[in-house]
């Protein structure tokens, strides 16, 4: 890469992994884990990395120190620091090193202390050579390959660069996770390492011609960065693609049971709202969990509050008309599973209440009350659904939000209506 691409390439990761470490460090907060912290040190590493390996940092760097190569020796430790927490970092997540402590306890103090030596060297190495004359960012490993002590600084890093990589590459293989969105994740973390790996294969070469005084290979060389850069944006994906799409699903379900909130909450009674705010909510970009949880709470409250409202009939109509559309060979012909027949039911059931309030409470304002009307007298009517597990009310919600507006509700609704007026003519003869 020329330095114009690799500045936009190099700073546009370090921005994206600065996002992401904040976006990490927001959820550290929440949940302190060992495997959190890991991943949100990694991020801040990896985007001080990219910051200083930009040819405008490393350039700034250098005049800062005053040695032009400097920013070399943090840009090398720290691309190891990334790498070895990742590796730690798998062998945090597999199950079979979990279940014996003793194992997972010495293999993670021996590659620690690996990590720990190979700095040392390099920064003993590093300071004792004569890096004098201008600095080519790109191109530091094979214009400075003929010294001997940067042969071993460069030895060593590539040495403990590719053993990290490919390590943790046959640990992502083995690994066996139960959750696919994380199988997935972990599959893409093992091909980033191939790629960084690829630096590597680029570099080698082309420091090996430069020590014996042969430069044919430089442009190899300095094409390795652009391996690494694709292996640390595939990296950033591995780590937060899973909460990325975690966090893409609740923004839409927040949405999606915006209209079960409005006939509930804002149809029912405002107050059951967290805050003036909570018909917006979801709009906020951060904290999507908060507010996805706080939205079923507020529709759970809000359905409780319509108990005294709720009729049997609804529910009945649409087990009925569902009934008689199999039977009739009408509709869509297909015959509904039960969750979906369930939540068509609730449904049916919730919108007949909201009407038969928003009715009464018409009927107490025009006779001069507070509106506020009396409940209707009689037991009272149990909602279908009510006895779903609380790790299974936001499917469930999903699935009566769903149904509001299906034609099974609305034929259903009709029917009752019909069947109410129907009473209503008897009561009156």
């Amino acid at each position: 890469m020329s330095e114009n691409t690799s500045n936009f390439v190099y700073l546009a990761i370090a921005v994206i992994d600065f996002v992401i470490a904040g976006w990490k460090c927001l959820a550290l907060l929440r949940d302190p884990t060992p495997t959190l912290s890991l991943i949100t040190v990694n991020f801040v590493a990896s985007g001080l990395v990219f910051a200083m390996a930009a040819p405008a940092g490393y350039r700034m760097l250098g005049e800062l120190t005053g040695s032009p190569s400097f920013a070399t020796l943090p840009v090398y430790i720290g691309i190891l620091s990334c790498f070895s927490l990742l590796h730690l970092l798998t062998m945090l997540w597999d199950p079979r090193l979990r279940q014996s402590p003793a194992v997972l306890r010495r293999r993670v103090t021996g590659w620690t202390a690996a990590y720990l030596a190979a700095p040392a060297v390099m920064v003993v190495t590093f300071c004792s050579a004569d890096l004098s004359g201008p600095a080519e960012p790109l191109e530091f490993n094979t214009n400075f390959a003929g010294d001997p002590l940067i042969q071993v600084f460069l030895g060593v890093f590539l040495v403990t660069l590719t053993c990290g990589t490919l390590s943790t590459y046959r640990q992502c293989r083995k690994l066996k996770l139960a959750d696919p969105r994380f199988q997935r994740a972990l599959r893409s973390f093992g091909t980033a390492m191939l790629f960084v790996f690829g630096y590597v294969v680029c570099s080698v070469p082309a420091i090996v011609l430069a020590v014996l005084g042969n430069h044919t290979l430089d442009a190899v060389g300095v094409l390795g960065s652009t391996f690494g850069s694709i292996g640390a944006l595939i990296t950033s994906y591995g780590l937060s693609g899973a909460a990325v799409g975690a966090w893409l699903r609740e923004r839409r379900d927040i949405k999606a049971l915006q209209p079960l909130w409005d006939l509930v909450v804002e149809g029912v009674d405002e107050d059951l709202a967290f805050s003036v705010d909570s018909a917006r909510s979801h709009r906020l970009a951060w904290n999507v969990g908060f507010n996805l949880h706080r939205r079923v709470i507020e529709i759970l409250d809000g359905m409780r509050a319509l108990r005294p409202w709720l009729s049997p009939l609804p529910a009945a109509a649409v087990h009925a008309v569902h009934e008689h559309e199999m039977s009739q060979g009408t509709g869509d012909a297909r015959r509904l599973p039960d969750q979906e027949l369930q939540a068509a039911a609730t449904a049916a059931a919730l919108r007949d209440a909201a009407q038969r309030l928003q009715a009464a409470r018409r009927e107490a304002a025009l006779q001069g009350g507070s509106g506020h009307p009396q409940a209707p007298a009689g037991p009272q009517v149990a909602l279908p659904g009510e006895d779903t597990p609380a790790s299974g009310e936001r499917q469930r919600l999903l699935r009566v939000a769903q149904a509001l507006t299906a034609s099974l509700v609305t034929t259903a609704l009709q029917g009752v209506q019909e069947q109410r007026s129907r009473t209503e003519v008897s009561e009156r003869q």
